[in-house]
């Protein structure tokens, strides 16, 4: 793993980039970013290891915990309706 992150940095350094990003930064952002455009938590976890995703990487963002929020109420009103 060492490797990989000495050489990350080698291609940041080259790169100009002057942030602290590491392999774990992409991989974090590439589950947040997957969830942001509504992809399920299934399919994000059978691109990643399951247990590391539900665990550390899945941020849920605010406009996707409204969306749930808006959702439950419908189907609560839908269902008094019945």
């Amino acid at each position: 793993m060492k490797t990989i992150e000495n050489r990350f940095r080698s291609v940041l350094k080259k790169s100009n980039i002057d942030k602290k990003l590491t392999p774990h930064s992409l991989r974090h952002t590439h589950t947040s970013l997957l969830t942001e455009v509504g992809v399920d938590l299934q399919r994000i976890m059978n691109r990643l290891e399951a247990k590391t995703t539900t665990r550390v990487y899945l941020h849920i963002t605010k406009d996707r915990k409204k969306e749930a929020s808006h959702k439950f109420n419908e189907l609560m009103r839908s269902l008094e309706n019945l």
